[in-house]
């Protein structure tokens, strides 16, 4: 039938087509004409392009390493879930499932999420076990999550040598060197990315090395920069905690407070956030603010840290019970982060110092600098061997954790107080007044408990002596 009918059109065809041309060219210029009409008429009827899914906008802060907002790390996980139970030998879900996982279990400190993470990352690696870059990053990215340092080094360092110009792998490095202490590998390993890669993300990983590095200015200048680039909320958010947690620590708490409460309005489950303000507000003498604010932030985020510091804001108010039971909420988060996988023997030996078992605490912060020996790790040891009754060694952790190199000497008004502590017992006077002015002088509000110690033992010291009258310093410096 077709090839009958083919043959009268074809004999037609000779016929019609002069006579059809103008009637395109016509019909064409017809509607040129009225292309034109259209582009010149206002577009208030056209539709607006559709925004993005909060799953995708995850997806893309996922894929990019960038925070990312929990409504859509929920929405990102149960759309690979889906994925993967259809696709099972889909590689890229897995992965991108793992990273997504990792990330939410950091969000909302539940190390709940660290196992489902590490058995899609590995899942992912089964189905595809060679170049699987995605995969690998995802490892090292649980890792830095975990505060297992030495295998986020190893994940990161196999991700790059597949794919050298991966711009995102290199941040993951620069955690893990931090973490171990390497300083030196961590300001190589940002070179490398800064010559790759420019833009928020960037900018907000090389305030973390100039922070590192004692250059506060430096840092406070790209914070600022990588928020304002920013393009999701959450991620602008995060960068602005980062930047409250700065300014905190220089004792701007103005400053502090504002971009706080910036972050938390772009982002209500920003719960670092909300802790920096319990630290600040406490810091102002807003008191029923500042327990309100940490409370909050525990309920969203329970993170041992965050416990920590409202038992201490607790104790220093005169109310031992609460800070009792903000004490046994630190070892329970501490207890399930392990049976997640992760590591806070740091936080839970800070707090054993101060509050429980010094001896239990020097125990446990030498196994972690072995493992693992950045400043955070020296500081807390030298701490706990002081209150343990071991001044002598302890000075030595000191002076590394408050050292102009190796890691450029991070102005940590803490560090600073422990090392003119320890000065203080080992009757190393000049040094010690001068740590401990220095201490009060980057922040005099650093924690309500030990602020006030540092005020009574700077009193204590006294007036250095005249010009020329020499002073017991034991030559320490």
């Amino acid at each position: 039938m077709e090839n009958q009918q083919e043959g009268p059109v074809r004999r037609q065809s000779g016929s019609k087509r002069r006579r059809v041309r103008p009637v395109l060219i016509a019909s064409v210029a017809g509607c040129a004409v009225l292309g034109g009409v259209l582009v010149l008429l206002p577009r208030e009827r056209s539709a607006e392009p559709a925004a993005p899914s909060p799953g995708a906008l995850a997806m893309e802060a996922v894929v990019s390493g960038v925070p990312a907002a929990l409504p859509g790390l929920t929405e990102l996980i149960e759309e690979r879930r889906k994925t993967v139970r259809t696709r099972p030998q889909d590689a890229t879900s897995w992965a991108v499932l793992g990273a997504a996982y990792v990330e939410r279990g950091r969000r909302l400190a539940d190390p709940a999420y660290y196992p489902r993470a590490e058995k899609a990352l590995r899942t992912s690696l089964s189905v595809r076990p060679r170049r699987n870059t995605r995969a690998l990053a995802g490892l090292a990215a649980l890792s830095n999550a975990r505060r297992d340092f030495p295998a986020a080094r190893r994940w990161g360092e196999a991700a790059l040598k597949l794919e050298p110009r991966r711009w995102t792998t290199y941040p993951l490095l620069i955690d893990a060197y931090t973490g171990l202490g390497e300083y030196k590998a961590a300001k190589r390993t940002l070179d490398r990315l800064t010559g790759l890669r420019s833009g928020p993300a960037v900018l907000a990983r090389a305030a973390a090395v100039h922070r590192g590095r004692g250059r506060g200015e430096d840092a406070a200048a790209s914070l600022a920069d990588a928020a304002a680039g920013a393009r999701a909320p959450a991620e602008r958010a995060a960068y602005l905690e980062r930047a409250g947690q700065l300014a905190f620590e220089r004792g701007d708490l103005d400053v502090a407070l504002r971009h706080f409460r910036e972050a938390v309005r772009l982002d209500p489950d920003q719960w670092a956030a909300r802790a920096g303000q319990g630290r600040t507000l406490a810091a102002l003498g807003r008191t029923a603010e500042a327990l309100n604010a940490y409370r909050a932030a525990l309920a969203g985020q329970p993170c041992p840290q965050y416990a920590l510091e409202l038992g201490e804001l607790y104790e220093s108010l005169g109310m031992p019970e609460a800070a009792r039971v903000r004490y046994g909420l630190l070892r329970e988060r501490v207890w399930r982060a392990a049976a997640g996988g992760a590591d806070e023997e740091l936080v839970l030996g800070r707090f054993e110092a101060d509050h429980g078992d010094p001896k239990a605490a020097v125990r446990r912060l030498r196994a972690e600098w072995k493992r693992q020996p950045g400043t955070e790790v020296a500081d807390a040891l030298g701490w706990a061997l002081y209150r343990a009754g071991e001044p002598g060694e302890a000075l030595r952790f000191a002076r590394t954790a408050t050292a102009p190199e190796p890691g450029g000497g991070v102005l940590d008004a803490a560090s600073m107080y422990h090392r003119g502590m320890i000065e203080q017992q080992l009757k190393r006077y000049g040094a010690a007044r001068r740590h401990l002015t220095q201490a009060l002088r980057i922040n005099p509000h650093f924690s309500p408990l030990h602020a006030p110690a540092a005020r009574t033992a700077t009193e204590a010291l006294g007036e250095p002596p005249d010009e020329g009258v020499p002073e017991m310093d034991g030559g320490a410096g």
